[in-house]
């Protein structure tokens, strides 16, 4: 799985979903509106939910928790720590602790490191001095998310029918404004998921 990927398949989820009869002939607008929606999903949550292929190094600078009189570094969605590297300016570290420290029980990602009195280094705050390897990413796409992606590229799709963003009929009553906004529904399911960065 990689790092940020389309979160719905367009052809057989999508194509379920929207009960769309000749896939063939819509697919490629189909993977379209699942692509454009996975990265609404992205921005409208702040993180995403795919996994890079293999360990990588990413550096990131410390804060200090000034609450909890330690160092702690805000890093990007992990869920499997195995052959986990923290360094600090090059040194090291194998004593800290990943965080929120209930991320796992609850099937969410851990989203920072945090340092103790003790780790074998702990920062200064200087620029990139922290760097961690690890596998970034989700193990596994939520389904709310797979959900809140398939609501979302169905509108998407459909909005080829409403070139104007009106769809439905005056004079039936059904008119309907699309406005240029995530789907309300959709905002509702992601909500949970919003990522703020301080907090996890």
């Amino acid at each position: 799985m990689p790092w940020a990927p389309p979160y719905v398949d367009a052809a057989d989820d999508l194509g379920s979903y929207l009960r769309v009869v000749d896939d063939i002939v819509d697919l490629p607008e189909m993977e379209l509106a699942v692509e454009a929606a996975s990265r609404a999903v992205d921005d409208a949550t702040g993180r995403q939910f795919g996994q890079v292929e293999a360990v990588e190094e990413r550096f990131y600078t410390a804060r200090y928790d000034y609450e909890e009189c330690r160092w702690v570094v805000d890093v990007d969605d992990y869920q499997t720590a195995t052959g986990m590297l923290v360094e600090v300016d090059g040194t090291a570290v194998a004593t800290f602790t990943k965080e929120p420290v209930n991320a796992a029980g609850k099937g969410r990602p851990w989203t920072r490191i945090g340092f103790t009195t003790d780790s074998e280094a702990t920062p200064t705050g200087v620029v990139n001095e922290v760097a961690a390897t690890v596998r970034w990413g989700w193990t596994a796409f939520p389904v709310t998310v797979k959900q809140a992606t398939l609501l979302q590229s169905s509108r998407f799709f459909t909005r080829r029918n409403a070139p104007f963003g009106v769809a439905g009929s005056p004079d039936q009553g059904s008119e309907l404004r699309l406005l240029a906004k995530l789907d309300p529904d959709v905002a509702v399911m992601l909500r949970p998921y919003r990522r703020v960065r301080g907090i996890g």
